[in-house]
């Protein structure tokens, strides 16, 4: 069942100017994870645009989602510091065993992977991070045995 879409009390935050976009976009990721279609129809009605123009914004922009992410948000991080020391060797393995690309969600909903230019982390790299957890100085094979115990919790209900 999907959830009912109501960005009323975010809206009433705002004045519904037009540079208020970028900012009520972020208010609604925020609230759903990602930006409802129906979102979207309110966010146009409201700021009196139309929703070419919301959708142009939302795409242009990678921070935004207009699908649900999974449970889990896997950030591969491709900075300077983690490409030299392995990182596209550890996204290529989470790649193969998710079965999925960048940007892209698990069947089971579980896991959306996603990749970034830099955490800020150099020293701990390469490094990935699940659900603001940072997992540093990763491989390949710590990259399986992390998805394999994420996949252990899900089935033990924690």
């Amino acid at each position: 069942m999907e959830e009912r879409i109501n960005i009323k009390e975010i809206l009433n935050k705002y004045k519904g100017k037009k540079r208020e976009l970028i900012s009520l976009l972020q208010a609604i990721q925020d609230k759903y994870g990602y930006l409802p279609e129906e979102s979207i129809r309110q966010l146009s009605r409201f700021l009196n645009v139309s929703e070419n123009e919301v959708y142009g914004v939302a795409t242009f922009y990678e921070s935004f989602r207009l699908t649900p992410p999974g449970k889990h948000l896997i950030t591969v991080c491709m900075g300077t510091a983690c490409h030299v020391r392995g990182a596209p060797r550890v996204l290529e393995e989470l790649q193969r065993e998710l079965q999925i690309k960048e940007k892209e969600t698990t069947k089971d909903g579980l896991f959306t992977l996603e990749i970034v230019n830099c955490v800020g982390a150099c020293a701990l790299g390469p490094i990935i991070i699940i659900d603001n957890q940072y997992y540093g100085q990763m491989t390949s094979q710590k990259a399986r045995e992390l998805l394999k115990k994420y996949r252990e919790k899900e089935r033990h209900g924690e």
